[in-house]
């Protein structure tokens, strides 16, 4: 069925939907990801993403299996509604949803920002101007519309791939054996320590819930989009790490930080390796950005339609501008320029985790409906719980800032929700 603003000619495609997860996932993280990844689990970070792919497909099978039953164009939020009803929880949900994808879209936005800032020589101001640059750019071509969100990230996802693809490839041919050997690896405790970490490289995924409006077939189509971008992200995060750490000893790894691609890549490909690696970190924060902000037109349109937030958050300017897209983009802006967002690097894991690990609890409460196995979703939310409750141990107790962000964050979506709802009758019977 087409929506109002678009027809059935311009449906996504299936590999569309999923390199729209891709582009989410294979962001800026892998970059800056193996060298904390490498101080926990050592040479075993593959091992580690292995781990984390197989917990992020356990999360995949609750989103399918959701998603095939009750398509929406509020994503993942749709499944909140369901398992847990169209209260003042779910309001809160909604408005936390809200703000931390504006937060992450703007640090990613920025990342993207450094990468363009240190290639063109601009300097430190550079660094936001690029970043609200990109931010105006990707909304922009959300406006345009999906099939343009689709087409763009396409591109990036190609580049992305075919260039860690080349990486892997090249690294993994003078891998140094001794440096993968088991007999280096820290102990299995240890590297289940670091799922912690690698698990938030598969995070974007949840944004492939928000294509079902875009789709023609979203019954089937969706969850072979959640599994097929899934898929791709744990082959290449593998690869990755195995040539990586084949390449490099962990100490060069953990020394090298966000370059530690590029300083693999240069014994073998030489000064164009540490090129390619910028193109990429170029591309794939660019597509992350344009992820980061598709679901924000779906989001707020379906919870304004039921009562969650106030009716002008679903409208579109000039009937064209989704409203709840400029203001997601309007917010990242003022973030991305204004502060620094490192300090806060770790919030949009701490809430997905979170709403992750509600979705498959309320889908216990709705199995019947969609089909899912229970011992499936069971294993789904005490992974989950594994590697939340270790974030909160480890990540959030080194990042005060991160955890009080959070608790603000956290504090300002109660009371939107609150306020709302008293100023409207129909939404507080909700």
């Amino acid at each position: 069925m087409a929506t109002e603003h678009e027809t059935p000619s311009v449906r996504l495609s299936t590999r569309q939907a999923a390199f729209i997860g891709v582009g989410s996932m294979v962001g800026a993280g892998i970059f800056s990801l193996l060298g904390a990844a490498g101080e926990v689990a050592g040479a075993a970070v593959w091992v580690s993403f292995l781990i984390a792919g197989g917990i992020a497909a356990l999360q995949g099978y609750s989103f399918a299996k959701m998603g095939a039953r009750y398509p929406s164009a509020g994503g993942l939020l749709e499944y909140v509604v369901r398992g847990w009803g169209n209260g003042h929880f779910t309001g809160v949900i909604g408005w936390l949803v809200l703000a931390v994808n504006a937060i992450i879209t703007g640090m990613v936005a920025v990342s993207f920002g450094s990468y363009a800032s240190a290639a063109t020589d601009a300097g430190t101001a550079g660094v936001k101007v690029f970043a609200v640059l990109l931010i105006v750019a990707m909304a922009g071509l959300n406006v345009v519309g999906s099939q343009a969100v689709a087409r763009a990230q396409t591109v990036v996802v190609v580049v992305v791939i075919g260039i860690l693809t080349l990486f892997a490839i090249t690294t993994l041919f003078n891998i140094e054996q001794g440096h993968l050997s088991p007999a280096v690896y820290p102990s299995f405790s240890d590297i289940v320590a670091s799922v912690a970490l690698t698990f938030f490289a598969f995070l974007g995924f949840g944004v492939i819930t928000f294509t079902a409006k875009d789709l023609a077939d979203p019954a089937r189509q969706l969850p072979r989009a959640v599994f097929l971008a899934l898929g791709i992200a744990t082959v290449i995060y593998v690869a990755v790490a195995l040539g990586v750490f084949g390449v490099l000893t962990v100490e060069e790894v953990i020394s090298s930080g966000g370059t530690a691609l590029a300083v693999a890549a240069e014994p073998v490909l030489g000064s164009v390796g540490f090129g390619l690696m910028t193109v990429t970190a170029l591309f794939a924060t660019a597509g992350a950005t344009n992820s980061g902000l598709y679901p924000a037109a779906g989001l707020c349109e379906q919870l304004a339609r039921i009562g969650q937030f106030p009716p002008g958050l679903g409208a579109r300017l000039g009937g064209r501008a989704p409203m709840g897209l400029v203001v997601t983009a309007v917010i990242a802006i003022l973030l991305a320029a204004g502060f620094d967002l490192n300090a806060i690097a770790s919030i949009g894991s701490a809430v997905a985790l979170v709403v992750f690990a509600l979705v498959s609890v309320g889908h216990l409460r709705v199995r019947a409906e969609t089909g899912a196995k229970a011992w499936v979703l069971g294993l789904g939310i005490a992974t989950n719980l594994v590697v939340l409750t270790t974030f909160v141990l480890t990540t959030l107790v080194e990042e005060p800032s991160t955890a009080a962000a959070l608790v603000v964050i956290l504090a300002l979506s109660i009371g939107a929700d609150l306020v709302w709802k008293r100023r409207s009758p129909v939404a507080s019977r909700g």
